[in-house]
């Protein structure tokens, strides 16, 4: 087994691993990235980026994070291919098993491992994502303006993307599979209340149609089992995240879902050393530039937490 010592390990890509990276390596620290089992994370996903800043013009998503890894590459962090397959946080030493076999002895170690959506898994619906499915309305409701789209789900993150989508296209249809919502009764009442949301009810998704871009979805009633056609252009999937954490669950404080709890107004986590950014502890933002904010932070206090050992 090959042992590799680093100031700094960034466990995860993305924007926020990328970000961390830029940071400590820039600052002199010997950092080590692993990107993970989906190196760019979500956003490699995601077609056009149009709300992350210096991109006028908007960018593909994975010709984002390219940039993103050329510029840490630029500084000095070695990057890796693989993924880290387990930790051991029980002494000062941090230290992690890589994929290919490998030791690392870290100082500090960055969690940037991020969040996967929950996806219907049915074959259209893969086929399409990135053509008119996507699991963000922030991110890509902007190009179904005038359009009519489809929310599913009925917690309150579909009840929050259906009110989004309102704002921005000509009618939201929200497919909810039981006869009531799980939403908090407020934001229930909103979506109540607003002209362009249709809720159906005992509903689910048995197909997304179009050959090259979403064209309709068919609709299938669990009670009766009627099956409905509607014509659409966008269907987002809000039935909930799951945070890429359980390699850490060992040691580190979580919430019930699994998200990694930070000190407040830093990524400081209950192990000294060990920092958590991005979706991996944000639940309630989930951008691309938030978690690229949050991978500076741990970076900042990882340097400041070496500072003073």
């Amino acid at each position: 087994m090959h042992i590799i010592e680093v100031d700094v390990l960034i466990i995860g890509s993305g924007p926020a691993g990328y970000t961390a990276s830029i940071y400590s390596s820039r600052a002199g620290l010997n950092t080590l990235l692993y990107k993970g089992e989906q190196p760019g994370g979500q956003l490699t996903i995601t077609s056009d980026v149009e709300n992350y800043p210096g991109y006028p013009n908007g960018i593909m998503g994975p010709e984002m994070m390219l940039d993103f890894e050329n510029q840490a590459s630029r500084f000095g962090s070695t990057i890796k291919n693989g993924m880290i397959k387990s930790v051991d946080f029980s002494t000062d030493l941090l230290s992690a098993i890589s994929d290919e076999g490998n030791k690392i002895h870290a100082k500090t170690v960055i969690i940037s491992t991020g969040a996967s959506a929950k996806w219907l898994n049915i074959e259209s619906e893969k086929r399409l994502n990135g053509k008119g499915v996507s699991a963000c309305a922030v991110c890509d409701g902007f190009f179904f303006r005038n359009q009519d789209v489809a929310v599913v789900g009925g917690g309150d993150t579909a009840a929050e993307e259906a009110l989004y989508l309102s704002k921005l296209t000509k009618k939201v249809y929200l497919i909810v599979r039981r006869d009531e919502m799980r939403a908090s009764v407020i934001m229930q009442n909103r979506i109540k209340e607003s002209e362009k949301i249709e809720i159906l009810w005992n509903s689910e998704i048995g197909e997304v149609l179009g050959k090259n871009s979403v064209e309709g979805i068919n609709v299938i009633n669990n009670i009766t089992k009627e099956v409905k056609i509607i014509k659409l252009n966008g269907v987002f999937i809000a039935i909930g995240h799951n945070p890429n954490t359980d390699i850490f669950k060992k040691y580190l404080k979580m919430d019930e879902s699994g998200y990694i709890i930070t000190k407040p107004d830093s990524t400081v986590t209950n192990i000294n050393g060990v920092f958590a950014t991005g979706d991996a502890q944000d639940k309630i933002y989930r951008q691309a530039v938030t978690a690229a904010g949050s991978g500076c932070m741990g970076a900042l206090d990882a340097e400041r937490f070496l500072s003073n050992i």
